[in-house]
């Protein structure tokens, strides 16, 4: 049973500390660091995101290297690749998302987005790298932060890495 904030308080002085703190912020954050720029991988970022915000939790994705890339507003975003992992299954999985018509991963992104905290940062450095400026990527990314930044945010939430 939850307790108010005085009782709360009161409770984690009796264990010994802010163990309770630290599992409540692990209950509410989720950060996903989104490297890859796969069909497959992005679909299961957003699907990750956007449960955790239909729970109430807090979700930063930091997108770096290809993931980054998949958010540049001239990307097409169904066109992307299937991961190597997938070998020759990977077309058929391309072609199985179109025929049962799978709503696009960047559309389910943007509806999560608007039902949930949901936050996308581009990591600075990828950014440099790749030579993509804040213009060149869609609006929903929310603004550019170093990996220290983000870290912080992440704070004691679970953290995902795809």
């Amino acid at each position: 049973m939850r307790t108010g904030p005085a009782e709360g308080e009161l409770g984690r002085r009796c264990i010994g500390g802010d163990e309770l703190a630290d599992e409540d912020e692990k209950a509410e954050k989720l950060a996903i660091v989104l490297f890859s720029g796969t069909l497959d991988r992005l679909y299961s970022a957003t699907l990750l995101a956007s449960g955790a915000a239909a729970m109430g939790k807090q979700v930063d994705l930091f997108l770096t290297f290809w993931g980054l890339a998949a958010f540049r507003k001239d990307q097409d975003k169904m066109g992307l690749p299937v991961s190597s992992d997938y070998g020759q299954e990977g077309a058929r999985l391309a072609g199985q998302i179109a025929d049962k018509q799978v709503p696009p991963w960047f559309e389910t992104l943007a509806a999560a987005r608007e039902i949930g905290d949901i936050r996308i940062h581009a990591c600075p450095m990828s950014m440099d790298v790749m030579d993509i400026s804040k213009d060149d990527l869609e609006d929903v990314v929310d603004d550019v932060i170093g990996v220290a930044s983000f870290v912080e945010l992440a704070g004691q939430g679970q953290v995902l890495f795809i």
